[in-house]
């Protein structure tokens, strides 16, 4: 295979070297992850269209699930073309500038990707707490200001991250061991003192995704106590039919996302590699997923896919 690679003495050129230890594999473990990579941008283009489509389908929910489709096909698409560059034709050279840019997209997405799920389930709060309310509450408008204020957010937070690197002098050996530019797989490459920029690391994982989950713990808290009061098993069955695709969504994010990132930030005993594909699953596999528990947990949104699949 034809190796396009850059040196290492570029100064403006950092080398990406995919999965070290596993380059013999590159090709068989590039056929899973595009696979994922394929499934998830089919099942988040398929709601985008058929929400777009759909006028019954223009409501908070939906639009929030569009978000949420988003979010997912920024994710892994952040990721994935340059990672298969690396595994079938071992273009491994990326700008300065652009590994810093990517990596600001990868942070600032996920940190949107929380600010959506929040969201959703201050949706789901409205629809069972306060059901009378919700149309007047929740309208489109006020979805879409949110997720305003959520962009925003994520692009405070996270940008003086890649502005800090920026300014660290970088070594001579410009190789970081991984298919894409991760925080802290960058920072190492600085000859300067990156203790500044791993506090900032921590501080953005603890404080957003902790106010994050603070705030949907409360809301389903909120939601548990106002079931309860409802007399009717059909009624309780009913307002948690609601929140199960909420519920699946939330952990296929937040569970691979802390614990690749308390693994790589902790877990010195555990393999290169391993910190590297889980973090490659990490982008590949909630955007897959995702699109497949809403499809098949709304009913609503079910039956408009099946009905433009039987069109065709």
């Amino acid at each position: 295979m034809a190796s396009f690679n850059f040196t290492p003495s570029d100064p403006s050129t950092f080398i990406l070297m995919g999965i070290p230890g596993l380059e013999a594999a590159h090709v068989l473990i590039s056929i899973p992850l595009s696979m994922f990579y394929i499934m998830g941008l089919l099942g988040n283009f398929t709601v985008l269209f058929v929400v777009g489509k759909e006028k019954s389908l223009h409501k908070p929910m939906y639009l929030l699930l569009c978000m949420l489709a988003l979010t997912d096909l920024v994710t892994s698409t952040s990721v994935m073309p340059k990672a298969l560059c690396i595994f079938w034709l071992n273009w491994k050279g990326i700008t300065v500038g652009g590994c810093l840019t990517q990596m600001f997209f990868l942070h600032a997405i996920s940190v949107m990707h929380s600010a959506v799920l929040v969201t959703m389930v201050f949706d789901r709060y409205v629809a069972i707490c306060n059901p009378l309310r919700y149309t007047t509450i929740l309208t489109n408008t006020r979805i879409a200001k949110l997720g305003l204020v959520g962009m925003i957010r994520a692009v405070v937070f996270v940008l003086p991250a890649p502005l800090l690197l920026s300014r660290q002098p970088f070594c001579a050996n410009r190789i970081i061991p991984h298919t894409h530019c991760d925080h802290i797989a960058v920072a190492k490459m600085s000859c300067g003192d990156i203790t500044v920029n791993r506090t900032y690391r921590l501080l953005i994982l603890f404080v957003i995704m902790g106010l994050d989950l603070t705030l949907i713990a409360l809301s389903y808290g909120l939601i548990i106590k106002a079931v309860f009061r409802i007399s009717h098993k059909e009624a309780h069955q009913k307002a948690f039919n609601t929140c199960t695709a909420h519920i699946c969504v939330m952990l296929t994010s937040y569970t691979p996302l802390l614990f690749s990132s308390l693994t790589y930030e902790f877990g010195q005993g555990i393999a290169p590699h391993v910190h590297i594909i889980l973090a490659n699953l990490y982008f590949l596999i909630p955007p897959m997923l995702n699109p497949i528990i809403y499809g098949v947990k709304t009913k609503e949104l079910r039956d408009k896919v099946v009905k433009y699949i039987c069109r065709m």
